[in-house]
């Protein structure tokens, strides 16, 4: 089950990146996955429940997922064309000979953190601190990209 390591690895970004913002939790993590990343949802699911109780930054936190489907190119043709994870051959000339577009994404895309108000009351105050609400972006190397990719990927 790669699901596992990959939101361990999600996870440990996120921390990283709400404790150098100065966040008090993060809130949510919002995720761009392929389907030829194969992952299961529910094991995505599953995996972010179970880890995310680890760390108290994360312990409240939602996992957003943005799928997204294959688009390939041909390489006889030219045709660009949307498809499933099994069927990747050109629906114009039939060759099975593509490149893939998009579909192998697995980037951390945005989360939205919560900071202290610069102005909140001492611990020894009886007033709760109001809470800042921020999206901070994630670090570039956070998760590698075929997007980012220039060489395409054939499917042969």
């Amino acid at each position: 089950m790669h699901e596992l390591g990959i939101v361990s690895g999600i996870l440990d970004v996120a921390c990283k990146t709400a404790r150098e913002a100065g966040a008090s939790r993060v809130v949510s993590v919002t995720v761009r996955i392929g389907d030829m990343c194969e992952t299961v949802p529910e094991a995505m699911d599953f995996a972010w429940e179970a880890l995310r109780e680890e760390d108290p930054l994360t312990l409240e936190s939602e996992m957003i997922v943005e799928r997204v489907h294959p688009r390939s190119a041909c390489v006889q043709c030219g045709e660009e064309f949307d498809h499933d994870r099994f069927h990747c051959r050109c629906p114009k000339c039939g060759s099975g000979q593509t490149m893939l577009l998009r579909g192998r994404e697995l980037d951390i895309v945005s989360l939205e953190i919560e900071t202290p108000d610069e102005d909140e009351p001492s611990a020894g105050d009886a007033a709760a601190g109001d809470v800042d609400s921020a999206c901070v972006a994630a670090p570039s190397d956070a998760a590698p990209s075929d997007a980012a990719d220039p060489r395409p990927q054939a499917n042969l």
